[in-house]
């Protein structure tokens, strides 16, 4: 299951678990879509691809809440 990070890495921005617009590499670093584009799609901590983040909703984002834990340094 995907931990659902609630910000971008690089700039700080909210992430909402049910809003499109997170893109994340196959270890869940987690960017917004300018951020993403930005680096050209490829994580600058593994150098991976960045792809969209399926959202969360409903009974889904209840039972399985997204984390609260941020990953953004300034």
């Amino acid at each position: 299951m995907l931990d659902m990070r609630p910000d971008c890495e690089r700039c700080g921005i909210d992430l909402p678990a049910d809003e499109p617009g997170a893109f994340i590499c196959s270890f869940e670093c987690t960017y917004c879509a300018p951020c993403a584009e930005a680096l050209d799609d490829r994580c600058p901590n593994c150098g991976g691809e960045l792809m969209d983040r399926p959202t969360r909703v409903g009974n889904a984002l209840k039972r399985h809440p997204a984390s609260t834990e941020r990953k953004y340094k300034a």
